[in-house]
């Protein structure tokens, strides 16, 4: 099986006057298809640059990376944009759903900007199945300021996915919304997962990404952790069990 994502020894370094930034320090990762991987790391870590380069809006200071087979350094600027439109589905904290327009017509928008062509009415079905995956078929016809911060999410994960991309990109997908509307979306989310679609979720919420199957760790742009969810919530558990009978101890003496 090709990974979707093949990173080899990435770097990136920011150059601000006389002072360089080593944002990203020799990252190797592989994301195969179907997997559902959350990025993390605290302020400074390295992971939004990472997002960054994965979702082909910034390159590699040096390194190579493989977007769904496709080198991507031998590419140039409308050729990125082609493969970004083609290739990846980016979900983020905000919903950026243009208002006046309704939640059908907003799925519809990266069909207008794609070089496969179709008719109104192919892209109108092919923008409605997308709307069903998410749940949010009822409410094709209804505008933004119409729906919940939730359903607006639904819409913007719909729109992400109408081009069918190899990868879906979510930044921090849950930073607008409450802690049940949260657990909604992670739910839409790990549905599409079961469909096969590859996600890669940027957060620094722990909480969410337990939802995911595989979870990268960043410390000052290098990998320091990565592992399945299911492994670290074993150890989580067995450290809590640990600390929980040492308590006890103390409390018997």
């Amino acid at each position: 099986m090709n990974p979707v994502i093949k990173l080899e020894d990435i770097r990136k370094t920011y150059h601000t006057g006389e002072v360089d930034v080593h944002a990203v320090q020799g990252i190797s990762l592989q994301i195969l298809p179907g997997e559902f991987v959350a990025i993390m790391g605290a302020s400074g870590s390295g992971k939004s640059t990472l997002m960054n380069l994965i979702g082909c809006l910034d390159r590699p200071t040096s390194g190579r990376f493989d977007l769904d087979g496709i080198d991507i350094s031998t590419l140039d600027r409308n050729a990125l944009a082609d493969i970004r439109n083609q290739k990846i589905g980016f979900v983020f904290q905000g919903f950026n759903l243009l208002s006046r327009t309704s939640a059908l017509e907003n799925v519809e928008m990266p069909m207008l900007y794609s070089h496969q062509s179709r008719n109104a009415r192919a892209q109108r079905e092919r923008a409605q199945r997308a709307l069903e995956l998410v749940g949010l078929a009822q409410r094709a016809g209804h505008y933004p300021n119409q729906l919940s911060g939730g359903q607006q999410q639904r819409v913007a994960i719909a729109r992400a996915l109408v081009n069918q991309p190899a990868l879906l990109l979510a930044d921090e997908p849950t930073g607008n919304l409450d802690s049940q509307t949260s657990i909604e979306i992670m739910g839409v989310f790990q549905k599409l997962n079961d469909q096969g679609i590859t996600i890669v979720m940027v957060t620094h919420e722990l909480d969410i990404a337990r939802y995911t199957k595989r979870t990268v760790v960043l410390r000052d742009g290098k990998i320091v952790t990565d592992e399945p969810v299911n492994a670290r919530l074993r150890a989580e558990t067995e450290l809590r069990h640990l600390q929980e009978a040492q308590q006890a101890i103390k409390l018997t003496a």
